[in-house]
């Protein structure tokens, strides 16, 4: 593969990718406007966040059975229509109740994109590349949540919130025509696979029985929704408790992204010298430690707005060194399946985020505290997974960045 196709392959594929986090992140700043105009409360908004997250995870299954079946591409087109289309709607709805329903009918569409360009790495990379691949998507990927609330405060200031979902489906339009025209056909589509319910269900469970998936699968989940919690908390902690308006709510989190980016690209450096598996607890041990401080802290009321971001930052910079290993040895022992163990892996990840923010609307309103709690528990538990998982991994796939071929051992 040559350094250019490399690259576009690297910038196709992210883009995919963000397509997903630019819609939830670039609307928050609206929130309290979308109240106003929907005559609704900013906790009713907050419902189109949890229900984004839950057509999400269930875009997961969708498509995953449909990308091993039918391929890569015609999953994807048909996908990103529907996001096109859904992300019309967003911008002439008059009803919370519709809104709600059509940011759920958006995340279907849009976790075609998701699925297909996870998939994409495994079929297109060695598995030796695949957590520097991922560490390279996180680059692009980290652009979201830089760019799209800093974005959406000043577009939903200046021309209201219904043109943040005008500017989301001309992304989707133009990621729909790249893709198509830059992407290969990575994977031949396997019609041995049926679509039906059962033996779907089954390959699912085939997926979910092996050691190695369901460790680090659960481990990565469980401990990224941390960052769901922040993401669902923020537009409260940043808007409402520390009373920041819409503008400084999107730089504050632009700022944020820049600890998930840089520690994303530490990664590579580290997996010079370390496994995979020593970056991940390693990780979670330092983000265990940073949770426990921060709640204390939390919970004493010797958190201001410069404390608060201070300790989110390092939290995320954890979960950026942690996630692109924990999603690379999911993956690793899959070959043929490639599709439904990455629709599995989000499902997981994106189920356990839609608790995660659902527990948010209700816990966080006048506090902190709640929001770290929430974030303490899940790390630590993340933490007990991984170390109890490793006990069922006997064939054990590593991924090695000096060999040209993975180790099983």
């Amino acid at each position: 593969m040559t350094t250019k196709k490399y690259i576009k392959l690297i910038l196709i594929l992210g883009s995919l990718t963000a397509l997903g986090p630019f819609s939830i992140d670039m609307y928050l700043p609206g929130f309290s406007d979308i109240a106003k105009d929907l005559n609704t409360t900013v906790a009713k908004v907050s419902m189109s966040l949890s229900s984004y997250f839950i057509g999400i995870s269930a875009g997961q299954l969708l498509y995953g059975p449909l990308l091993d079946r039918f391929g890569r591409n015609k999953p994807l087109f048909v996908g990103l229509m529907v996001y096109i289309l859904a992300s019309l709607s967003c911008v002439y709805v008059s009803d919370i109740d519709l809104f709600i329903f059509l940011r759920f009918i958006q995340a279907i569409g849009s976790h075609a994109a998701t699925v297909a360009s996870v998939a994409m790495v495994r079929d297109l990379f060695p598995v030796k590349d695949i957590p520097k691949v991922f560490s390279l998507l996180m680059l692009v990927l980290g652009l979201s949540p830089m760019l799209a609330p800093t974005i959406g405060g000043y577009v939903t200031q200046d021309y209201g919130w219904h043109s943040v979902f005008f500017i989301l489906m001309i992304m989707g339009i133009s990621i729909l025509f790249a893709s198509q025209i830059g992407l290969p056909n990575s994977y031949k589509p396997d019609v041995s696979i049926s679509l039906m319910p059962k033996p779907i269900i089954s390959n699912f469970l085939k997926v979910l029985k092996e050691p190695q998936f369901f460790t680090y699968a659960f481990t990565g989940a469980i401990a990224f929704s941390g960052l769901f919690t922040y993401v669902a908390a923020s537009p409260i902690i940043f808007m409402d408790i520390y009373h920041v308006d819409a503008k400084t709510y999107g730089w504050i989190f632009a700022f944020m992204s820049v600890s998930f980016i840089g520690s994303s690209q530490l990664n590579s450096l580290l997996l010079r010298r370390f496994s995979s598996e020593q970056i991940i607890f390693r990780a979670l041990i330092l983000q265990s430690l940073v949770s426990i401080v921060f709640l204390v802290l939390s919970l004493n009321n010797l958190l201001g707005l410069y404390e608060t971001i201070a300790m989110l930052f390092v939290f995320l910079g954890c979960l950026g060194i942690s996630n692109p290993n924990t999603a690379g040895l999911t993956m690793a022992p899959f070959a043929k399946n490639a599709g439904s163990a990455s629709a599995l892996m989000g499902a997981i990840q994106l189920g356990l985020g839609s608790i995660a923010s659902f527990a948010v609307g209700i816990f966080v309103k006048d506090s902190v505290a709640p929001m770290v709690v929430i974030m303490t528990f899940t790390t630590i538990i993340a933490f007990i997974v991984l170390n109890i998982g490793k006990r069922f991994i006997k064939n054990k796939v590593e991924i090695s960045v000096d060999d040209d071929v993975a180790v099983v051992h």
